[in-house]
């Protein structure tokens, strides 16, 4: 017992903070969101470190691999492994939704009404988005014009896309480099002990947090969305214990079941509290490293991950595109209907950022466009990102783990955990 607690302290004060937190909001409801405060400092903490934790994890990695085919096997590894699970994750949200009325005929033509009320608004707000192309959106995801940018939270995928060309150029400089190397390595160090001190505030800040979140949202869902929730919810939690547990054996047989369900629950919890894959990597990747993930891999993979790879989000996006499915009456019966579906929940999700607002967004925007609904139904799905937040960061964050798992047994061959455990003895 004592052993137990010793391994799992931190973890077991985080989920009594949290479960006081949930307590809190279910008593006092909106009058809990005074705790607000409390919970935005730890995030706003957690955010600030992110932009310097990213670029020193990331450069400092790809610098110290010894050999540039290792970084290309890990980097071409990554993306195949985002690209299979994303697929799995797609279509097992369109399964779980295909057979379900997300929205009844009788509330869809309140809502539509509605609707009606904000279309010259919305026409406005659609003349200002198409202003901006796909093309020009992507590039804009993925560099900036000016260098001071990078220095903001907004822009964490044009950070990670300088941050993986400046590690490969210090890898190619060679030994001329190394003082700049080690120079990273050494603000990297700082980095993670700044993370360490923040999180002596953390029971207090989730627990706030949770709290203001239950006390919002917990009483203001109509009917449509609450069924959206309970749904989502219920494939939430099946994926989570079941494509987790496949994925993590996929990696490392019956040692990798348990490797990673004994180091989960800490980024499990961490997201669930905070709603943000980007606050969620310092834990992340610490968690992953007690997996036996290497920590170039998991410096790598959990990073790119909170932008890149995204369970939860595409679910969710299956979950948008499906409720406007219901509530217009789209017809979603042949093969190339039902490929749209897919395709446009995954091109979806690759424009979230981790930041926890303003994100999902641009997503949002995409898949009314590319669906052909009327720009006045954004507000339905930003209701619809809000009360699967939790759930989806859980999804996304968690994925991430279990992924630089299974990418260290492409990258480390089938017994990586035996040479792990040999080199921590």
């Amino acid at each position: 017992m004592k052993k137990f607690l010793s391994n799992y302290k931190s973890t077991i004060i985080l989920l009594v903070a949290i479960i006081v937190g949930a307590i809190v909001g279910i008593i006092f409801q909106e009058k809990a969101t005074i705790l607000s405060p409390f919970g935005d400092l730890f995030l706003n903490l957690l955010l600030v470190i992110i932009i310097p934790l990213i670029f020193l994890t990331i450069t400092t990695s790809i610098a110290k691999m010894k050999t540039p085919k290792r970084l290309g096997k890990i980097m071409i590894t990554i993306v195949g492994v985002f690209i299979f699970t994303s697929i799995i994750a797609v279509l097992i949200g369109f399964a779980s939704t295909y057979f379900v009325k997300l929205v009844e005929p009788e509330d869809g033509e309140t809502i539509r009404a509605s609707l009606e009320e904000t279309t010259e608004t919305a026409e406005e707000t659609e003349v200002e988005e198409e202003e901006m192309s796909i093309a020009d959106r992507t590039v804009n995801l993925l560099t900036v014009n000016d260098f001071s940018k990078l220095l903001s939270k907004e822009n964490i995928i044009a950070l990670l896309v300088f941050s993986i060309i400046f590690g490969i150029a210090m890898n190619k400089t060679g030994e001329k480099a190394k003082p700049v190397v080690d120079f990273l390595e050494a603000a990297n160090e700082i980095v993670h002990n700044v993370i360490k001190i923040i999180m002596y505030y953390a029971p207090i800040g989730l627990g706030c947090y949770f709290a203001s979140l239950i006390g919002s949202f917990g009483a203001s869902i109509a009917v449509g969305y609450l069924k959206t929730f309970v749904i989502y919810t219920i494939v939430t939690v099946v994926f989570y214990f079941v494509m987790y547990t496949i994925y993590a054996w996929m990696a490392g047989g019956k040692k990798g079941i348990k490797a990673f369900w004994k180091n989960a629950l800490s980024p499990t919890l961490t997201a669930l509290a905070t709603c943000s894959s980007a606050a969620s990597i310092p834990i992340n990747i610490e968690s992953s490293k007690k997996m036996g993930v290497p920590d170039d891999i998991a410096e790598t993979t959990i990073p790119l991950g909170s932008s890149f790879h995204k369970d939860g989000s595409i679910i969710g996006s299956v979950f948008k595109i499906m409720f406007l499915v219901c509530l217009f009456g789209t017809s979603v019966a042949t093969a190339g209907d039902i490929l749209g579906v897919l395709g446009v929940a995954l091109l979806a999700n690759l424009l979230i950022t981790a930041v926890p607002i303003g994100g999902g967004t641009i997503s949002e925007m995409l898949i009314i466009s590319m669906m052909g609904y009327p720009v006045a139904a954004l507000p339905i799905l930003t209701i619809i990102a809000t009360i699967i937040d939790p759930p989806a960061t859980m999804l996304n964050v968690v994925g991430d783990t279990v992924s630089s798992m299974m990418v260290t047994r492409v990258v480390d061959g089938k017994d990586w955990m035996e040479k792990e455990n040999q080199e921590h003895e």
